[in-house]
């Protein structure tokens, strides 16, 4: 197993925890401020592929395109917790859960009705082939964009969260909500606001991952698990736990579909190996989920205390 192996699986799940990240800020933030579980979540993020799917097909340019999928998502997003979502908050959890979960189906059936089952969504062609980082390491140069945006945007929500008036409303929000309404902050105002930019994060997600993976409907139900994963890790409210959390599920997740089955087969037999290997790859990052549950189950960095 060469170094060079291991620098491109290292950069694979660096580009996956990013991008996780994107989708783990806005839950995590949801979740934390106005203590609601949105499953459909990732039901946001598969519209923000298909928008920019279809804007980039309409409009010619892949910018433009993706661009216009982050504002039209946003919008959508900030009705969706105004006139629906809204009147889930004072309900409990699974009321939450079950009617989120029916906005899945929703969205999906209607999806399906705008767009069909899926679009296709190809990268530039500036982007479209492997660049040398490294003597005799090639790397796709689309995904380096991917890394290169998921550090900016991460950079971009700490100065948000840290050093600006918005973010100490939304950090006292996630503290303690009923003392920030005590302090005269429009709670509802903030929470549309926050909606909002947890759904542009997913359709900056879904449009840079859509040339990757199939812009299809559906799209948003798996990875919505493993963004529940990071914020569990991470910490529920905490901008800095879902950043460092979703780093850990990436690198896991790619280092266990590959050097994991590559040890397996130098220990075990090749039928027995092909057999464990995926199986044991599939649930590393629910293991590392358990262990942080057992030992840690606030999470790494906790906003309450």
């Amino acid at each position: 197993m060469s170094g060079l192996f291991l620098i491109e699986q290292a950069l694979n799940g660096l580009q996956l925890g990013l991008m996780l990240f994107l989708l783990a800020a806005g839950l995590t933030l949801v979740f934390g401020v106005m203590d609601m579980i949105n499953l459909a979540h990732g039901s946001l993020y598969m519209v923000g592929a298909f928008l920019a799917a279809w804007l980039v097909h309409w409009s010619g340019s892949f910018l433009l395109g993706v661009f216009g999928a982050i504002v039209l998502t946003a919008l959508f997003g900030m009705l969706l917790e105004a006139t629906v979502l809204r009147t889930l908050y004072a309900r409990d959890h699974l009321s939450q859960v079950l009617a989120t979960f029916a906005l899945i189906l929703i969205i999906n059936d209607g999806t399906k009705m705008i767009f069909g089952n899926d679009l296709p969504l190809s990268t530039p062609q500036a982007l479209s082939g492997p660049i040398e980082i490294l003597p005799g390491l090639m790397y796709s140069s689309w995904r380096l964009l991917l890394i290169a945006v998921g550090l900016v945007v991460a950079l971009l929500m700490y100065v948000l969260v840290q050093k600006t008036r918005m973010g100490a409303l939304v950090r006292a929000g996630a503290s303690n909500r009923e003392m920030s309404t005590v302090m005269g902050i429009n709670v509802t105002q903030l929470f549309t606001l926050v909606f909002g930019i947890g759904a542009a994060l997913c359709a900056v997600a879904g449009s840079l991952l859509g040339p990757l993976l199939a812009v299809q409907v559906g799209m948003g139900e798996n990875i919505l698990i493993l963004a529940f994963v990071v914020i569990v890790i991470g910490g529920i409210g905490s901008i800095r736990g879902a950043l460092v959390g979703a780093l850990l599920v990436g690198v896991v997740d790619t280092l266990g579909r590959t050097l994991l089955q590559q040890a397996l087969r130098e220990a075990l037999p090749p039928q027995w190996a092909s057999a464990a290997g995926p199986a044991l790859a599939s649930i590393s990052v629910y293991v590392l989920m358990a262990a942080m549950l057992v030992f840690r189950p606030q999470g790494l960095f906790p906003v309450r205390s």
